[in-house]
């Protein structure tokens, strides 16, 4: 069981199945906030749902409407169970804090595969 410490966004715990990309996300016009898929054409993870995984990306980009689209997801059940940055930007710190969704920056996402088990406690990414 590896465990990375990485810099707190959001304190709390998400745990879940990783899905992982190396392109940064936008969940303004990037994400359907009524189903939790990626829509952004040609994006890594086009057509696969965020929905209650641990979301594995380096950062944001687009809107600082993301930051309510996210809270929107969070709302509506179909956010993502926490998320970890390489580095967390503004629009993605924003979305997690108002949303209340468990994030950590500051972590090498290179350690990550898609269907890895995680869980993200205060700051403690712990891959099972």
């Amino acid at each position: 069981m590896e465990q990375l410490k990485g810099r707190i966004i959001y304190k709390g715990k998400g745990e879940g199945e990783a899905l992982v990309t190396t392109q940064p996300i936008s969940f303004y016009g990037g994400v359907d906030p009524e189903t939790g898929i990626v829509i952004e054409k040609g994006h890594e993870l086009e057509g696969q749902s965020v929905k209650c995984k641990i979301l594995v990306f380096p950062q944001g980009k687009g809107s600082t409407v993301g930051s309510y689209t996210l809270y929107r997801m969070k709302k509506s059940g179909t956010a993502p169970a926490g998320m970890i940055n390489k580095e967390c930007e503004t629009i993605i710190a924003v979305g997690a804090i108002i949303s209340e969704i468990p994030c950590v920056d500051k972590i090498d996402i290179s350690k990550f595969k898609t269907g890895e088990k995680i869980r993200i406690e205060n700051g403690v990414v712990t891959k099972q």
